[in-house]
């Protein structure tokens, strides 16, 4: 097969369109022939040397992937060959075979493009563990999403607005603001212009916060919260080192939780399987209903890996962006 293997760690250059091993399926595992690939900052981080894959993982690039059922490893009983699913990877999306285990597969809708479907399993499992499973959001709370416009943050608007929450957002760009509050955010803080901590202290606080920084809104985020409110930490992208006030966290009786999706074991408690379990139960029938969709920004063929890179940053994406590798 051909997938993108990195030839050292660096800038979008080193990712090469390459001939390499087919992977096989083992037992409790499937041979997906991939149509398309989400694209994820984690991706980047794993391109520059700072996010190696598990032990026991492809070093190839990419979280998720979409595509058909070609191979039933031993054992498998519960899928057939020729179904379309998405899955969520420890490694190996970039390529045109991947092998993943029964328990990290989604079927996709028939209704729903198998390509786009690639940008669903890893915002859907991170957004779900996070929001759902760690953070406990129920109706009526007031949820503030941080990078609102990004993959994660299109997919969290939805959830939360599903589950009855209040959705507060930060975005870099008034344009994506609108295009936020499209999808159900009702409190829209521009971060280039306004402070979210004083936007949020006049709505009465966030119960959860979902961050994608860091260290650099540590303290805000602390201060931004609600009595009893809940800190989910899930990226790092104003670095790993910040400074906390604990004594502002005992007076809100807050909580600062920090998750990692692809460290999880594949089997047991607190493993892709337990998130990819309570997702297709409790939150794919909405998606199968089309009530939760995944929100593309682009789609570029799968050579293209380090343009759609950079395009993670650019001003103009809103929402995932995938890679196609074939028709």
């Amino acid at each position: 097969m051909r997938a993108i293997e990195l030839n050292g760690f660096g800038g979008p250059e080193v990712m090469e369109w390459t001939v390499t091993v087919d992977p096989e399926p083992g037992a409790g595992e499937v041979l997906i022939e991939v149509v398309a690939a989400g694209v994820n900052r984690a991706d980047v981080m794993q391109r520059r040397g700072f996010y190696p894959p598990p032990p026991d993982a492809s070093s190839v690039p990419g979280l998720e992937c979409s595509g058909t059922i070609v191979e039933l490893g031993p054992g498998v009983t519960d899928w057939k060959v020729g179904d379309r699913v998405c899955a969520l990877l420890a490694g190996g999306g970039y390529a045109e075979l991947a092998a993943v285990p029964t328990t990290q597969l989604l079927p996709v809708p028939e209704e729903m493009d198998l390509a786009a479907a690639a940008g669903l399993p890893e915002v859907a499992a991170t957004v779900w563990s996070n929001l759902v499973m760690t953070a406990g959001m129920r109706s009526g709370q007031l949820v503030l999403i941080h990078g609102g416009g990004g993959g994660i943050g299109t997919h969290a608007i939805q959830v939360a607005r599903r589950r009855g929450a209040r959705v507060a957002v930060t975005a870099g760009s008034d344009a994506k603001l609108a295009k936020c509050a499209g999808l159900g955010a009702e409190i829209l803080v521009n971060y280039r212009t306004q402070d979210f901590v004083t936007v949020l202290a006049d709505a009465g606080g966030a119960d959860i916060i979902l961050d994608n920084m860091g260290a650099a809104y540590l303290e805000r985020n602390v201060e931004a919260l609600a009595p009893h409110g809940r800190l989910v930490v899930i990226g790092l992208q104003g670095g790993t080192t910040g400074s906390l006030n604990i004594g502002g966290l005992l007076r809100k009786w807050g909580s600062v939780h920090a998750t990692n999706l692809r460290a999880r074991p594949r089997a047991g408690e607190g493993s892709k399987a337990e998130v990819i379990a309570a997702v297709r139960t409790q939150l794919w029938p909405d998606v199968a209903a089309g009530e939760i969709f995944p929100v593309i920004s682009a789609e570029l063929p799968v050579a293209e890996a380090g343009r759609a890179h950079e395009l993670l940053d650019a001003p103009e994406t809103f929402g995932k962006i995938v890679l196609r590798v074939r028709d």
